[in-house]
């Protein structure tokens, strides 16, 4: 196993993982994102991702059958002191370990044939929401996510950590509202959208098993389109008195009901 020391910040493999974390359009014209800790790199790898480098930060206590893994892989491995290693991550306070890995799928408008529980969502900006999204969907085994109009980034970083790995499982779709819409009805699937309306239904008078159901914007909710092509709209009831959840929260509650675990 070799691992290679950095000694310049003009190092080419700084640059490119500082570029794959700032700039989305750099990241879909090579197909590579990068990730951040042990946890990610193991899921990459389990999920046989390609990991193309590996940045360790110098002194930090890393497991050696991981590299070893990586390295036989075809990971290309090498360490940097703290300051160098910053460099290359794009939060303040960053775990030991960067590493750049294909983007596990490409965003795709055909659908799998058979479709059990969907999640449309409306104008998701907040990459924690969406990355809470993908995780919580993985985790109840819905068979799609649907980014339509107005979502942030997929694979930008503070999405891919909010997955905790499930960004390397969990297929991701982009599609027009409308058209996804659309889908959903040719399949014979209803489709709801959450909302705070007088003309929402609680989600205790309604099933959303085999269900699709938008999620909106976390500011505005739903847009007028999305609430004129759904079916019904939907509530989730609360007893104290905040109006409204976060967006994540919401949607894990949604996902549950979707995923008939409390039936």
């Amino acid at each position: 196993m070799l691992i290679t020391k950095i000694q310049s910040k003009q190092n080419s493999t700084i640059k490119h993982l500082a570029r794959l974390a700032k700039d989305k359009k750099y990241r879909n014209n090579i197909n590579q994102m990068v990730c951040e800790g042990e946890k990610m790199l193991f899921e990459a790898l389990s999920s046989n991702i390609k990991v193309h480098t590996v940045i360790i930060k110098s002194g930090a206590l890393v497991s050696d059958e991981l590299l070893n893994n990586a390295f036989n892989k075809g990971a290309y491995l090498f360490s940097a002191d703290e300051k160098l290693f910053n460099l290359a991550s794009d939060v303040e306070t960053s775990q030991n370990m960067l590493f750049s890995c294909d983007i596990p799928h490409k965003m795709a408008d055909e659908l799998p044939e058979n479709l059990n529980g969907v999640i449309l969502l409306d104008g998701i900006q907040d990459p924690g929401n969406l990355g809470t999204i993908l995780r919580t969907v993985d985790a109840f085994a819905l068979s799609a996510v649907i980014l339509c109009e107005g979502c942030t980034d997929t694979f930008a970083p503070k999405v891919v950590r909010s997955t905790m790995g499930a960004i390397f499982r969990q297929p991701v779709f982009k599609m027009p509202l409308e058209q996804a819409v659309a889908c959903m009805h040719s399949r014979n699937i209803p489709v709801y959208a959450a909302a705070l309306s007088d003309k929402s239904i609680s989600i205790n008078d309604i099933s959303l098993k085999k269900a699709a159901v938008i999620i909106g914007n976390e500011g505005r909710g739903v847009t007028e389109k999305a609430l004129n092509l759904c079916d019904k709209q939907i509530i989730i009831p609360m007893l104290g008195k905040a109006e409204s959840l976060n967006a994540g929260v919401a949607a894990a509650i949604l996902i549950w009901e979707m995923s008939g675990k409390n039936e």
